[in-house]
């Protein structure tokens, strides 16, 4: 069986959550197939890790579908590529499936927040050099969807989560959470296609480090002084990032002689220039270290060397930081949501997002109690267990194999 992969994000140089999905149900399924044919599709060359990683398995194969635009290869070329030479099965691992696809075509859907908290998206138009050519695109789309949607990435992740429900043969929803929240929000009538495989992590990368000269340096790389809490992920609205720096501050209030530094690893977004306001307001510019996106290979380094990991998300459709922290021995800090109670279990500590004194005082609690952190961190070795790229490769491949 030939199997097309759209690999067009696993091909970024700078990967966050999406993009590390893609990459690694890619390998894993390298490592575990040899009994299928594999093409992945690139919109330009391929990573030099990408490229390196599958050289050793001569079923997979890259291949480069050239575009003239920076937007909608998926629906534009990829859709070509489908009507020319389909494959048997085709993986699209994000939410946006090509126009023309095959009738088995696997979709993966990350989560829906934009369904339920739309205000956490900025609606961002699509790059175009002149104002005239924006307008007459955005006709266009509207020509297109009879008047209901607008060229904006708020609008298109509306549009598409609704094409690939409606057109997939299954859909991957990477948590019972999203599966459920999927259903509740646009009816039962697809409950029958999706199929629920929780993310993993990288085992042999995450694991709890020593303190050794090597950590060391890697914190002295990124200008990081310990102690510290932790934050990994996109600055923004959607991660509630502001109200994390400011019940950083109201822990400074409370705790005046610590020494705690707040880092917060990842790039800007949406609702950034509200992370900067209150940095300012509360003259926290020596305490919040904000070294930007991060090479992965240093990730466990430096998650092992915090207090406490704080993820104070508003929504989220798995949450693979809680996993990355959990597998250095980092307490981890975590909103109270139902998916995160799903991946975490017991093996966290929980508060309420939307309420800055109950983020500050779960950080105070974890800062003073020793005993806590020793027993959060043991909790979250074992509960990480549960979980790895293989076996999510495993059930991701039994689903593309689906008749």
């Amino acid at each position: 069986m030939i199997i097309g992969i759209d690999a067009s994000r696993a091909n970024r140089s700078l990967r966050t959550g999406t993009e590390w999905y893609s990459f690694y149900i890619i390998l894993n399924l390298a490592a575990i197939d040899r009994n299928n044919q594999y093409i992945l599709y690139l919109d330009k060359a391929p990573a030099n890790d990408l490229a390196a990683a599958l050289k050793a398995y001569p079923n997979f194969r890259l291949q480069i579908l050239r575009w003239p635009w920076p937007y909608f290869w998926t629906l534009g070329r990829l859709s070509w590529e489908m009507l020319m030479h389909a494959p048997d099965v085709l993986f699209v691992p994000a939410h946006s499936l090509p126009l023309i696809h095959p009738r088995r075509t696997v979709n993966t859907i990350h989560d829906i927040a934009f369904a339920r908290e739309s205000d956490l998206y900025q609606k961002k138009g699509v790059r175009l050099e002149t104002e005239w050519l924006k307008r007459f695109f955005n006709f266009i789309i509207r020509l297109f969807t009879c008047g209901r949607f607008n060229s904006n990435s708020l609008d298109y992740l509306i549009w598409s989560t609704a094409y690939a429900l409606r057109h997939a043969f299954r859909i991957i929803a990477v948590s019972s959470f999203t599966k459920q929240e999927i259903i509740d929000i646009y009816t039962d009538k697809y409950a029958d296609k999706i199929r629920m495989v929780h993310n993993g992590y990288p085992r042999d990368l995450y694991q709890p480090w020593s303190d050794n000269p090597q950590r060391r340096k890697i914190l002295e790389k990124y200008s990081l002084d310990e102690p510290f809490f932790l934050y990994v992920g996109r600055l923004e609205k959607k991660k509630n990032t502001a109200a994390l720096v400011e019940a950083f501050a109201i822990f400074k209030e409370v705790n005046p002689s610590s020494d705690v530094k707040l880092v917060m690893i990842g790039n800007a977004g949406f609702g950034y220039d509200e992370v900067k306001y209150i940095i300012e307001e509360y003259d926290l510019g020596r305490s919040v270290m904000m070294p930007g996106w991060v090479v992965e290979e240093d990730l466990p380094a430096i998650f092992s060397s915090a207090r406490a990991f704080v993820f104070p998300t508003l929504h989220e459709g798995f949450g693979i930081p809680a996993l990355q922290a959990m597998a250095c021995g980092v307490p981890a800090l975590l909103s109270d949501l139902p998916v995160l109670r799903e991946i975490a279990g017991e093996a966290a500590l929980y508060f309420n997002p939307r309420d800055k004194q109950a983020i500050a005082s779960a950080m105070t609690r974890i800062y003073k109690d020793e005993s806590l952190s020793k027993s959060l961190s043991a909790q979250g070795l074992q509960q990480v267990s549960h979980f790895s790229w293989e076996q999510s490769a495993r059930e991701t491949l039994s689903i593309l194999e689906e008749k």
